[in-house]
């Protein structure tokens, strides 16, 4: 028996064919999910999608149909295979692309970045299974869903989400008027400090470090602004992020 004709003894041509368009179905359906990642410059984006949604959709073929060669014509099951579960391939799927959203998880700081990516890395290949089970229209739905969750979360956000962590280092040479300032524009703008530590250098000088959560429509030149604004600034240095 020729290898051809063993691998349509199982599968037919059109059937292999459905294989194949389930892959590149997966590839778009990652493409998708990817780019909106790409474009907010995160650190998983169309590639890594394309091959997660793309490997999973291949894992699913191989648990659902990859051992058809266990059975007979009938569908009884040769000796020794009997209770065999093939599904088990799709379910270490779920817990091993887990590992890979860990990875682009990391914190600096006291912020926390990837864990969106992460999930959305979990989620794309929830969306290959699917998709490598045939199961289109599922598949399709989750990609709209998810892409569009990305977009208009991102755009309005609500509690925590729209909250950014600022990094401020300041020198002033008189803290008086500073600190009375500093705490105004703190309560006026509804501002958690974080973090914060005040130094005292040789000069007599001051030098704050601070780390504040605050509302995303604080930009970093209404922040410096504030603080160039004040007398006896010395050096100022800020930094936002999620």
């Amino acid at each position: 028996m020729t290898l051809a004709h063993y691998m349509m003894e199982h599968f037919s041509l059109a059937q292999y064919g459905d294989f194949f368009i389930r892959l590149l179905f997966a590839c778009l359906c990652g493409a998708a999910i990817g780019f909106e990642r790409t474009l907010r410059f995160k650190e998983a984006g169309i590639r890594t999608h394309i091959i997660v949604c793309c490997a999973a959709s291949l894992m699913m073929i191989v648990s659902k149909y990859g051992f058809a060669d266990l059975t007979d014509a009938a569908g009884n099951a040769f000796s020794g295979v009997r209770g065999a579960d093939p599904a088990r391939v799709a379910a270490q799927v779920v817990s091993g692309v887990s590992f890979l959203g860990a990875g682009i998880i990391f914190r600096n700081g006291t912020s926390i970045r990837g864990l969106t990516t992460a999930a959305g890395i979990w989620a794309t290949a929830g969306i290959g299974l699917s998709i490598g089970a045939g199961m289109y229209p599922l598949g399709l739905a989750a990609t709209i869903i998810i892409a569009s969750i990305q977009i208009i979360m991102h755009k309005y956000t609500l509690t925590a989400d729209s909250m950014i962590l600022g990094q401020v280092h300041c020198t002033v040479e008189h803290t008086e008027n500073f600190r009375d300032n500093l705490n105004d524009f703190i309560e006026k703008n509804k501002i958690q400090v974080i973090m914060s530590r005040i130094s005292i250098n040789d000069d007599g000088s001051f030098t704050y470090d601070l780390t504040l959560r605050m509302v995303n429509t604080i930009t970093l030149t209404t922040l410096s602004s504030f603080l160039e604004s004040n007398e006896g600034v010395r050096e100022v240095r800020c930094e936002l992020g999620k």
